[in-house]
């Protein structure tokens, strides 16, 4: 696993440099990390400032938080409705999550995009990423990463979308999830959302925007 640029409150000298980021020629790379570690807030970064990478969106059955939109942040489905897309083989990925809600991704969208050659961003949760290197190991993999325990416990609480119970669980969640950091190609620090975001669109084999202003 390579660690690209910043410092981890869990290892602050990541320096390796096993796989290059061009090592993988592919068209998919698979964001994942624990919890509160800011995925959604990167990936949604990359949607309104890298209209070039086309983001898939998934499938929940989760309610929508305030400002949420449908088909565009998540595509929100009951249980009933997510249960016949299981049943149908839609899924490229699905899993429950924090033992709740499920998440799923659907693989006509990302298999269509793909053979567009369109450079292709799943933003899931870190079982559904195990699925799709089953799937599709020939994928690139990231591993998002907090700059600390701290910071990561004084996001989850900061945005209060969650009772006290659902926060515990979830960080219970992320000590598990921050362990899987290995098991990716890449990590990247979430020290700052635009840098972060940048040096992910980099190992996509995109010129992020930061390097094009300062030519």
């Amino acid at each position: 696993m390579d660690t690209t640029t910043g410092t981890s409150g869990t290892d602050a000298s990541h320096e390796d440099s096993r796989l290059d980021p061009s090592a993988k020629q592919t068209g998919l790379t698979v964001l994942a990390g624990p919890t509160a570690v800011g995925k959604g807030t990167v990936s949604t970064y990359i949607r309104d400032n890298y209209p070039e990478v086309w983001l898939s969106v998934s499938a929940t059955t989760r309610p929508p938080r305030p400002g949420e939109i449908d088909g565009v942040h998540y595509f929100f489905k009951s249980s009933e409705e997510f249960d016949r897309l299981v049943d149908e083989g839609e899924f490229l990925e699905w899993a429950v999550v924090h033992g709740h809600n499920r998440y799923g991704t659907l693989r006509a969208s990302v298999d269509a995009a793909i053979a567009d050659g369109k450079a292709v961003l799943l933003e899931i949760d870190l079982q559904g990423a195990r699925q799709v290197k089953a799937a599709m190991p020939e994928a690139r993999f990231v591993f998002l990463a907090p700059p600390s325990w701290d910071e990561m416990v004084r996001r989850l609480v900061g945005r209060g979308t969650e009772t006290p119970d659902e926060q515990q669980r979830r960080l219970e969640t992320a000590k598990i999830e921050l362990a899987a950091e290995p098991e990716f190609d890449f990590t990247v620090v979430n020290d700052d959302v635009r840098r972060a975001a940048d040096e992910l669109v980099s190992l996509m084999g995109l010129t992020p925007h930061t390097r094009q202003s300062a030519r």
